[in-house]
């Protein structure tokens, strides 16, 4: 899953927010990768992917009038370490 949080109404600069969702996302037992349009995270369910939507946005809500989401999923089902494998393929060809 690739996903981008952050409060709408707290002007331009939005860090201080987003790095109580990245220290949640560091937490967590799975691989992740911090971009800078979002955070890509490889999980084994849709379930859990979700369920860490759902936390970044109970951090930010109690603070924010507005909270932004976007997420993207490529769900492989079986199939585990696919951040490294996708990077590797590409770099060897």
């Amino acid at each position: 899953m690739e996903f981008a949080i952050f409060p709408t109404d707290k002007g331009v600069h939005v860090s201080q927010y987003v790095k109580q969702v990245i220290e949640m996302i560091d937490n967590l037992p799975y691989q992740s990768q911090l971009t800078p349009m979002g955070t890509i995270i490889e999980c084994e369910t849709m379930e859990q992917c979700l369920t860490i939507i759902a936390d970044a946005n109970a951090i930010l809500e109690p603070n924010a009038a507005r909270v932004y989401c976007t997420a993207k999923f490529d769900n492989k089902v079986g199939k585990s370490n696919q951040m490294d494998y996708k990077i590797k393929a590409i770099r060897g060809k």
